[in-house]
């Protein structure tokens, strides 16, 4: 894990379609060393973690030396678990996740020898970025491993989190998933007492509220409850791509009307639309290795004997067409033209499938910036969608704090 420093620069900016290729690049590396270059949303990887999720080429797709390559200044690593049963034991083991996750973040500034900073406010951000070093932020995905403890994001803000969502894959007792587990449906009809009661305690903490992965119903009882902006870290345009984890144009309205930001997520499945004949054809791989031909993606997959298991996510990546940096920014476009510039932004999703081609870690981060500028975005646009909006938003929900 890790992070870059960035160089101001005095930029001439390209708008213009004859000038020459070279030049237009040449403009758009000077804009991106000017932007602070933040990604919302990062998870960690740990030694448990399995062998598939880590890039084939080596680390992880946030480590220090990719961000310094991208000249990535800033990012969220967010203490993430996936949902399991109610239960004591499932709870417990949640915990121990999460809380290993947590010590892994905190053990960055000293395996990168103070490389990089943990960053407890927008303002830390800021300076730490300006001493040539990289800013972590710490966020938290599913509180599933609180159990039924509101009171854990107590724990977890004195631990210095400040970005946190209630729920992930599979409903939990805070929340309904926009993905849950086959036949659960919706059975708070969005949020739970617990989760309104979360609502209210993050913004009392000045934690900042990530609304992605809610459902339609648990968003707008978030923004109902809030008296802070909000931020969706990592989603994409369902104007573009229809898929329960992005956005609708209402949603996106919903979160401008907020004062909100949407990041958005370079996870090819969001970004581009189902094939034709997919599902039959997950069906069949699934039936083909013996696991339930009903069962979601690659469910099941990691109980696989380990040739097994090989075969079968390579055959399972090449279901799916890879999203390219054009399809990427596409979706930025889409929120921007939708509900301006002030309100987009990029949280890629790394380390949990996520990459794309010409952006596949963030060592390729200036990929982003070079189609924003072919694209007439200019430098405070840039700036905005590459940090500048997470921080305005981060800095009002720490804002909102009291006690």
């Amino acid at each position: 894990m890790a992070l870059s420093q960035g160089a101001a620069v005095t930029t001439t900016l390209w708008l213009g379609s004859s000038a020459p290729a070279r030049a237009a690049t040449a403009d758009a590396e000077a804009i991106h060393r000017r932007a602070l270059v933040l990604d919302s949303h990062v998870d960690v990887l740990l030694p448990e973690t399995p062998k598939r999720v880590y890039p084939a080429w080596g680390g992880t797709y946030s480590d220090i030396d990719k961000l310094k390559a991208g000249k990535v200044d800033a990012l969220v690593y967010a203490v993430a678990v996936s949902t399991g049963p109610r239960t004591p034991q499932g709870y417990a083991a949640a915990k121990a996740e999460a809380d290993a996750k947590l010590a892994a973040i905190k053990a960055i500034p000293a395996e990168t020898g103070g490389e990089a900073q943990i960053a407890r406010s927008a303002d830390d951000v800021r300076r730490i970025v300006g001493q040539g070093k990289v800013a972590i932020l710490i966020g938290f995905l599913n509180a599933y491993s609180l159990g039924e403890d509101v009171d854990g994001f107590n724990r977890l803000a004195a631990e210095g989190v400040r970005v946190a969502g209630l729920v992930h894959a599979g409903n939990n007792a805070f929340a309904d998933s926009s993905r849950p587990a086959k036949g659960t449906g919706e059975e708070h009809g969005g949020l739970s007492p617990l989760g309104k009661a979360a609502v209210t305690r993050l913004n009392d903490l000045g934690v900042l509220v990530d609304v992605s992965q809610l459902t339609p119903a648990g968003l707008a009882q978030t923004l109902a409850l809030t008296r802070a902006p909000v931020a969706a870290t990592h989603s994409a345009a369902r104007g573009l791509v229809d898929s329960p984890r992005n956005l609708s144009d209402a949603e996106l309205d919903a979160i401008k009307a907020n004062g909100g930001v949407v990041q958005v997520t370079a996870f090819t499945s969001y970004l581009l639309p189902k094939p034709a004949g997919y599902d039959q054809a997950l069906a069949a791989l699934r039936a083909k290795y013996g696991l339930p031909v009903d069962g979601v993606a690659y469910q099941g997959a990691d109980n696989l004997p380990e040739t097994e298991k090989t075969a079968f996510f390579a055959a399972y990546r090449g279901l799916y067409p890879e999203a390219t940096v054009k399809t990427y920014v596409d979706h930025i476009d889409y929120v921007a033209k939708r509900i301006g510039v002030d309100h987009v932004g990029v949280g890629t999703d790394f380390n949990h499938g996520a990459g794309i081609k010409g952006f596949k870690d963030e060592s390729e981060a200036g990929a982003v910036t070079r189609e924003l500028v072919a694209r007439g975005y200019r430098q405070a646009d840039i700036d905005k969608i590459w940090g500048g909006n997470f921080l305005r938003v981060l800095a009002a929900a720490q804002a909102a704090k009291r006690g």
